[in-house]
């Protein structure tokens, strides 16, 4: 797989991505900042470490399964691994201009 696909098969997570939403928050995880690192192989596979708003998410489970099924959804995954991290730890710094005025920040 070239640089070059990689790259577009990457963009087609970040669109899929903002599709997920934190049931209580109404902004996607990808302009929340939840997405620390999406890694395509050149086998298909996606490595993708994401985090939460807080450890104890009570949507935790739905919000990364719904990540998995969506981005094993898109041409060109073959399969996709979601790590969850909490290093760093998630802050309001990590949202996008978007998400801070959507939240009022």
């Amino acid at each position: 797989m070239t640089q070059e696909e990689k790259s577009l098969i990457e963009g087609r997570i970040v669109d899929v991505l903002k599709t997920v939403y934190d049931p209580e928050i109404p902004v996607d995880i990808y302009e929340l900042g939840m997405i620390y690192k999406i890694d395509v192989q050149d086998n298909g596979q996606v490595d993708i470490d994401m985090t939460f708003t807080a450890p104890n998410c009570p949507a935790a489970d739905f919000i990364l399964e719904d990540v998995r099924t969506k981005v094993e959804s898109v041409e060109g995954v073959k399969a996709a691994n979601i790590n969850l991290v909490f290093e760093p730890a998630w802050d309001q710094s990590m949202m996008s201009e978007e998400a801070r005025v959507e939240l009022g920040f």
